[in-house]
């Protein structure tokens, strides 16, 4: 891997800066120097260096703060150059221990300032490509950049392709899933994509709702129509005409509204609550629960003419467990969105939180991944989150016993979906990262029961 000879040299006038620069030069790297007041230093953006070097000698407190803001703010890892007595200071050797990735003495022999700064180098360029790689993986399809719908599996490669499909035309669409899966996000995502883009998204929950108040929360009520009713109120459906309405719970809905629902879907005109007029309401309805309603329906709790109604067009949003593939995308993906949540120090995941992570069972699926990630971003004080920090008990992660060609297969699928994600896909590069022939790859994904999708669908927030 070729590594780019360029490192910036951050000074205050030190009387060893340009002692060090000429060190550098000699070493063979091109320096670009930066000096106080580092707010102002808008070339580091324009310059790319992988390796940065911060001569802390002779800093003065009031450029301490915007030196960090400047680290911070880099891409690149950074060597201090530093005197005991300067690192005595806490301010400064708070600065060393979280920012910067080694520290050395003025007067630092050449080998070792040389051998120091490759591996610097090598590591930034290391990390950046590990960085591409993750967003192309997080961000499969630019199109569709404003939701969390991440994932590389042929799961979720098939939940992507239902939901360009039934986007395209304007029936009702029903989804089922279980809870913390995603429901509403998939809604989101079909509206994004249907001739009613342009209109609005409104979502109701209504098992959250007091019964008295869904009719009124869905149809509107005119004034005087019953206590409390001062002025006429428009309800969610006339609210959202020409877009799309997302009930989510749908069979928490109590029987009496679901006659009302009913007769809105078959004439699609409403009533106010205390009035007499049809009004004409244009709106797609797109309903979600994580119940059983032909279950509910046997048992007399939803309406089997409305669960007929509502259920033309189905999607099941699958459990993370069926598409452990995507745990260390997702993980991934959510740590970058809540950085700002996270210490300066905090870089990542350990291997054995990653393990962890994909080894449980997830009952509450993405929304129980995202919680529990932001725990450990807040909790962890390492560089690397723990197991520890993620708040998993390992004996709550079910041991299985297999063999070893069965531990092979699983590392064998694992790597060739997480290459074939990486690369959108596409057989040609996937082969060169995993070192083998495209003729292998088709063989394994025949062998594993993957198949290429025909289009991609995945967005984030």
């Amino acid at each position: 891997m070729e590594v780019d000879a360029r490192c910036w040299l951050v000074e205050d006038g030190a009387k060893g800066a340009r002692h060090l620069e000429a060190l550098l030069g000699s070493l063979g790297w091109k320096v670009h120097r930066l000096s106080p007041p580092f707010s102002e230093c808008g070339e580091l953006d324009a310059i790319g260096c992988g390796v940065g070097v911060v001569l802390l000698d002779g800093l003065s407190s009031l450029h301490l703060g915007q030196l960090e803001s400047l680290l911070i703010r880099s891409q690149c890892l950074w060597l201090a150059v530093a005197s005991d007595s300067t690192i005595d200071n806490a301010d400064n050797s708070r600065l060393v221990a979280t920012l910067c990735h080694g520290v050395v003495a003025p007067d630092v022999a050449s080998a070792d300032l040389g051998c120091l700064m490759k591996h610097a180098a090598f590591l930034s360029c290391l990390q950046s490509q590990d960085a591409e790689r993750r967003h192309s993986a997080a961000a499969m399809s630019s199109d569709a950049a404003e939701y969390e719908m991440v994932g590389t599996t042929p799961a979720m490669w098939t939940l992507f392709q239902t939901i360009r499909k039934v986007a395209a035309v304007d029936a009702p669409v029903f989804i089922s899933g279980e809870s913390g899966t995603g429901k509403e996000l998939t809604a989101q995502a079909i509206h994004e994509r249907s001739p009613r883009a342009s209109a609005a998204f409104h979502a109701i929950n209504c098992g959250a709702l007091p019964d008295h108040l869904i009719q009124s929360e869905l149809f509107g009520h005119e004034k005087g129509s019953f206590t409390g009713a001062v002025q006429r109120k428009i309800g969610r459906i006339e609210a959202t005409d020409g877009g799309t309405l997302f009930l989510d719970e749908i069979g928490d809905l109590p029987l009496e509204l679901q006659v009302n629902l009913l007769r809105f879907l078959e004439t699609r005109c409403i009533q106010r609550v205390g009035g007499l007029e049809d009004i004409a309401v244009d709106v797609r309805i797109i309903a979600a629960t994580h119940v059983n309603l032909e279950k509910a329906v046997e048992q007399g709790r939803f309406r089997e003419d409305l669960f007929h109604r509502l259920n033309v067009l189905q999607i099941k949003v699958p459990p993370l467990r069926e598409h452990q593939e995507d745990i260390e995308i997702l993980a991934r993906y959510f740590f970058e969105r809540f950085s700002s949540e996270k210490s300066t120090r905090l870089k990542g995941f350990s291997r054995e939180a990653m393990l962890v992570l994909r080894q449980y069972h997830w009952p509450g699926n993405i929304r129980e991944l995202i919680n529990r990630i932001r725990r450990a971003m807040v909790m962890c004080e390492n560089p690397l989150i723990q197991p520890d920090d993620l708040g998993i008990e390992r004996r709550k992660i079910p041991r299985h016993s297999m063999s070893l060609d069965q531990a092979r297969d699983i590392a064998e699928r694992e790597a060739l979906v997480a290459a074939l994600g990486r690369n959108k896909h596409k057989v040609l590069p996937a082969a060169q990262e995993l070192g083998v022939s495209r003729v292998t790859i088709y063989r394994l994904m025949e062998k594993h029961g993957l198949s290429r999708p025909q289009a991609c669908l995945a967005a984030k927030s």
